[in-house]
């Protein structure tokens, strides 16, 4: 029975996150956004900040538009 429940969590795990999770190449930009992710983040400095700019860590930008 516990395996069951485990093998439905992960299927609806898995069918909410494949809707736009499989939509991008890649979930890092590249090897320095890897090791930022993974440790580097503790010590952020205005470089960081500017090279995830640059780089596009953050994705698309997607303005809020309140509800009507």
């Amino acid at each position: 029975m516990k395996k069951l429940i485990v093998l439905v969590f992960i299927g609806l795990l898995l069918a909410g996150c494949s809707s736009e999770f499989y939509k991008h190449d890649s979930l890092f930009k590249d090897w320095d956004h890897v090791k930022f992710s993974w440790g580097g983040y503790k010590n952020t400095t205005s470089e960081d900040a500017q090279m995830s700019s640059e780089r596009g860590w953050w994705g698309e930008e997607i303005p809020y538009i309140p509800a009507e």
